[in-house]
This record gives structure tokens, sequence and C-alpha cells, in this order.
């Protein structure tokens, strides 16, 4: 027997793992580059599609309710992964033919109803491991507003409670 044979044979009806993937990325090829994401709960999630047409679907959906157009990229599994790994995110694949069965598989093929509004990303900033506190506020970066707009902004919140 020859050794691919010998290895078919052992792994019989396991699923093969793609090697490359399609991601939808904004700002391809430029400096401004980004990953389109999912947020579920404190969780950032990025999705790996096996199948281009089902990237490309999405990818619709996402153009339909108003998001900047993202391009579909064929990237390879393991780079999205270590990417993951090391930036924080976490990695969903989205198989051949997905079909949602519970609500959490819904949410992943369910495009977002609202987008973040800053896609100016800074490959030096890291993101916090603990979203739940907000970033401090850094010294050295120069407020958009005056003392005096700041002060004016802080009487006005006062008199709220």
């Amino acid at each position: 027997m020859l050794v691919s044979q010998i290895l078919a044979h052992l792994f019989v009806g396991i699923p093969s793992v793609p090697m490359h993937v399609f991601v939808l990325l904004f700002n391809a090829g430029t400096d401004n580059e980004g990953i389109h994401t999912i947020e579920i709960g404190d969780r950032n999630i990025v999705l790996m599609f096996e199948d281009e047409d089902d990237a490309l679907r999405y990818a619709m959906l996402l153009e339909a309710q108003d998001f900047p157009e993202p391009s579909v990229e064929s990237l390879d599994r393991a780079e999205i992964e270590e990417f993951c790994d090391e930036s924080g995110y976490d990695c969903e694949l989205i198989p051949l033919n997905f079909r949602p069965e519970t609500d959490y598989d819904r949410l992943l093929i369910s495009p977002p109803e609202s987008n973040r509004e800053n896609f100016d990303w800074d490959k030096s900033e890291k993101r916090p491991q603990d979203r739940s506190q907000p970033r401090p506020p850094d010294d050295d970066e120069p407020s958009d507003m005056s003392v005096s707009e700041l002060e004016a902004m802080r009487r006005r919140l006062e008199g709220l409670l």
C-alpha cells in the first residue's frame, strides 16, 4: 500500500481543514487596512469563510446596511489564527453551506446593525485586555476642545444630574 492510501484510509470520515479561508478587509492594501469583526458580548470575532461565495454574500449584506465596501480576500488560515491570537481577537470558521442551528450561529451570520465610527486604526496602539475598563486618556495627546469648552460641557453635564 502506498503511504497516501494508508493516510487516506486512516483519516476517512475526518473533515478536512481548509488551508485558505476568505475574510473581509476594509481599505485592503493600504496603510489603513482593517479586518471585519463582529462583537458578541466582550469578544471581537473574525469570520473566516470556507467558501468565497458565502463571504461575498456576507459582504453584500454589510453593504446593504450602509457599511463601507469590504473586499473578500483569500488568506492562509494559520496566518489569520495567529493574527487573532496576537491581537486578542477570536476567530470562527464559517463552513461551506453553513446552516445556523443555535442563537450563537445566527449571530455569526447576521451582519451587525451598527458600525464603529472610527476607521483610523493605529497599528502601534494595543487593544486593552480588560475591555470593561475604559482606556485612560493619554496626557501626551492634544485635546480637540479648549479648556473653556470642556468646562462648559462639564457644567451642562452636571446640570443633568
